[in-house]
């Protein structure tokens, strides 16, 4: 029963701050509606429904953040780093001697498939994918669109997470990354290249934010030598770079694969 109460409790909080955070965007919407364009919203009742359900489900969306996405991310990252998960015996680790990088395999394979995975169930991805699907007259094909983009996002959250184990600078890969996606871009067909940049956003939101923050503040915390505040934000930079860069490649890919069909049908 006090479970039940604290739970009650603390949604309500949340939906409480949730109403707090939506009334500054619903009063620029009806105040522009009713004093800058003058014109009454038709069918109030149904779109004042609207917004309790979406006050509601973002109230719901961020109790589940707390109370699932965020703890999972976090106790997942601590059990992977763990000693007695890594080596075969924690007197195998040597006073003042790191575990070498290579140890964390299987951090970086859950950063891959977890990064695949959230990816493909990102609601903003597939509404900008169908969208993209629309426009294109189907020209850019949905699962292809989210495939590249999944695979963008599963490489470099493990890169990343590689990053963080090993303590690079940040910097060096954002920066190599953007020289990278410069350079495609001067080869890429060009109605791909803004949707290729659109993509790198759309993937750093509701599913995978959650995750990916709490999976790098807990490789920061767990890893001998790490600081959480340096070190252990920066993935999501990495989720969002990355995603262009297979895009873009994706893009690149198809349409060298198509020139080489047509080339050959001419030669037969």
């Amino acid at each position: 029963m006090d479970v039940l109460i604290k739970l009650i409790t603390e949604f309500a909080v949340t939906f409480l701050h949730t109403i707090t955070d939506v009334i500054p965007i619903a009063a620029i919407i009806f105040g522009f509606q009713f004093f800058v364009i003058r014109k009454k919203i038709p069918n109030l009742k149904r779109v004042l429904m609207g917004f309790f359900y979406v006050v509601l489900g973002l109230a719901l969306f961020l109790q589940g953040l707390e109370d699932a996405l965020f703890p999972i991310g976090k106790m997942m990252a601590t059990q992977l780093t763990d000693y007695h998960f890594i080596l075969h015996s924690p007197e195998d680790l040597q006073p003042g001697v790191e575990i070498h990088w290579s140890k964390y395999y299987w951090v970086y394979i859950f950063a891959f498939t977890i990064g695949f995975s959230t990816t493909i169930a990102e609601p903003s991805l597939l509404a900008v994918a169908i969208k993209a699907n629309e426009v294109s007259g189907g020209s850019i094909g949905i699962w292809g669109l989210r495939i590249a983009v999944a695979i963008g996002v599963a490489f470099g959250i493990s890169l990343g997470s590689w990053r963080i184990i090993t303590g690079l600078p940040l910097h060096w890969f954002i920066i190599t990354g953007y020289i990278i996606v410069v350079i495609q871009t001067l080869y890429s067909p060009k109605m791909i290249i803004p949707l290729a940049y659109d993509s790198g956003g759309v993937t750093t939101s509701t599913v995978t934010v959650p995750i990916v923050a709490a999976l790098g503040i807990g490789l920061a915390t767990n890893v001998p030598g790490r600081s959480p505040l340096l070190d252990g934000f920066g993935l999501i930079a990495f989720a969002s770079l990355f995603p262009i860069i297979s895009v873009l490649a994706y893009a690149q890919l198809s349409e060298w694969y198509t020139k080489r069909k047509d080339t050959t049908a001419v030669a037969e």
